[in-house]
Parts: C-alpha cells; structure tokens; sequence
C-alpha cells in the first residue's frame, strides 16, 4: 500500500511517499537548503506555488506517478486557514481526478507522531499565533504507540501552560512539540521549568509523513472520508468571520 501525505498546515509544506509503513521519500519546502543556504524559491507559507511542484519533485525522486498510489492523505487541521484550503483542495482534485481514495488526518496528531526516542507525554503545539496556540496531548508508549488524552483545541499559552502541568504532575516531565513551542519558547520555559522538555521537532521527520503513516490503518480497513464532504477544522472563526460577527 503506497500513500502520499500532503501537510500545508504550517508554513514549511511538506509531501511524502509512504509504502506499508516506511518512508520511501519525502520533500519539505524549509528557509533554507540543506547546506544552509537560503532557499531561492517560494517563500515559505505560499503554499499555492509550493505543493504541487513538491509534490512532482516527489515523484521525480521515485520515479513514481499517481497511478501508483494507493491513496492520498492530508492534513486538515488545525493550522494556518489558507494552508489547510490549498491542501485539502490540492488533494482533493487529485482524488477526484485519479479516483483514489482520500483521508484526513489531524495536523497535531501528525505532529505529534513525528517524536522519536522518548516514551511519555507528548504535547504537540502549534503556533495559532494572537497569543493563542493549537494543542493536543498524547501518550506515547513503545514501541510507536501514541494514544490520544486530550482533544485538539485552541487556547491561550496561559492555559495551554496549566494544561501541562496537569499532565506533568505524575513527576515525568512532558515533550512539548511543534512550531508553537518555537513561538513561545521563552515563556514556556520560564512558565514550566522541569515540568516541560522544549523540542522544535526540527529533527524529526515531515509533518505529511506522519499523515501517510496515520491514514494507513484507515486505507486498510476502507475508512475512507468523503471527498466532496470533507472538511478543514479550524478550531476557531477566521478573522474575516469574527469581524462580521462586531
């Protein structure tokens, strides 16, 4: 079983090929190159102008086509409103189109299943930015077990911070985990000491690969989403929806 996982959630898009399980391939559009150099093309978070030449770039790699998916995965959210639109869209008519079947899969749950080497709670963080951060918590137990504790949600850093230590307070510490930790680093740090233990998640494996290796289950048993039907979670209203609202 062959899966592509498209991630446009936050502002690095990420792309990857997944074959029962192991990573056969993955492109992250990232600030810079692997030698450290400025990446020239777009800039990160335009996502319209990145996905589908990651995702040809994928291919190339492989030597692969769309006729040698088995399905398509993707994240839905939460994340960045515009990303999540160019994503599911993206996916969406490449399902249409190749008549694939499609999975969403949640962006902090994907973030989240990108930890490796260490076996606890994990907090997987997002920057919602507004002073606000996405956040889900997550027990993940060995070998690669990650099991589900707290819904994904949007709140303050305040509460995410009370949040952690509720969940810190067995004594062990929490992995915190995302482009929201990166964010909100200092306070974070401040706020929970010994409680939290601070990783960007830079090291890790892409976002979209985690997608492709969450969905497989469901391509397994034929739980598949509706493509029409399916939808982003934003979590919260858009700006423009909260300014009709005044």
């Amino acid at each position: 079983m062959r899966i592509l996982g498209i991630d446009t959630s936050i502002p690095g898009a990420s792309v990857a090929l997944v074959e029962d399980g192991k990573l056969l391939a993955e492109e992250i559009h990232a600030e810079t190159t692997a030698n450290g150099d400025p990446f020239r093309g777009p800039r990160l978070g335009n996502h319209a102008e990145t996905v589908l030449p990651l995702i040809q770039a994928l291919f190339d790699k492989l030597h692969a086509t769309v006729q040698d998916l088995s399905g398509i995965a993707v994240s839905i959210g939460p994340g960045s409103f515009t990303g999540l639109r160019i994503g599911l869209a993206t996916a969406k008519g490449m399902a249409y189109d190749s008549g694939l079947p499609l999975v969403g899969v949640s962006t902090l749950e994907a973030n989240a299943a990108r930890v490796r080497d260490f076996h606890g709670v994990v907090g997987s963080v997002l920057d919602a930015r507004k002073g606000e951060v996405y956040l889900a918590v997550f027990r993940r137990d060995p070998p690669e077990t990650l099991a589900r504790l707290a819904l994904d949600r949007v709140t303050s850093l305040r509460s995410a911070i009370d949040l952690v230590r509720e969940y810190s307070e067995t004594g062990s510490a929490m992995l915190l985990v995302g482009n929201g930790v990166k964010a909100y680093e200092r306070q974070l740090r401040e706020s929970l000491g010994a409680l939290a233990v601070i990783c960007s998640g830079d090291a890790y494996g892409s976002v979209a690969s985690q997608v492709a290796r969450l969905a497989e289950k469901r391509f397994a048993a034929a739980s598949f989403d509706d493509v029409g039907a399916l939808t982003p979670v934003y979590l919260r209203a858009s700006e423009a929806e909260s300014k009709r609202k005044i």
